[in-house]
């Protein structure tokens, strides 16, 4: 088994991006189901999401694993937005969430 160097949030796009390297004959079954729903759910490039991640993190002071969660999911209201930075157990501001919601609409 290889060794884990790194441990990093990345995006449904991003592992799009890294599975499609692989072939699908040398993938285990986890690594097929998982390339197979990329393949069918994830709509936005990888570029343009690692982009997203970085710009949320920077200018709306989230975490990359919250940032992660963002950019996979892409909410297109401030009610869906609030319900999923709810969870995150700490006090974001109207004005942090209309920044992150112009952020995701600039890249959806």
């Amino acid at each position: 088994m290889e060794e884990v160097k790194k441990k990093q949030a990345i995006s449904l796009s991003e592992v799009k991006e890294i599975l499609s390297k692989v072939d699908l004959e040398e993938m285990d079954q986890i690594q097929r189901w998982t390339h197979d729903y990329v393949s069918k759910f994830v709509s936005i490039e990888p570029k343009n999401a690692k982009d997203m991640k970085k710009q949320l993190i920077k200018e709306c002071e989230l975490t990359e694993e919250e940032s992660v969660e963002i950019v996979n999911i892409r909410p297109t209201s401030l009610e869906e937005l609030r319900s999923f930075t709810f969870g995150w157990k700490k006090l974001i501001l109207a004005e942090t969430l209309e920044k992150m919601l112009k952020i995701i609409k600039e890249y959806s």
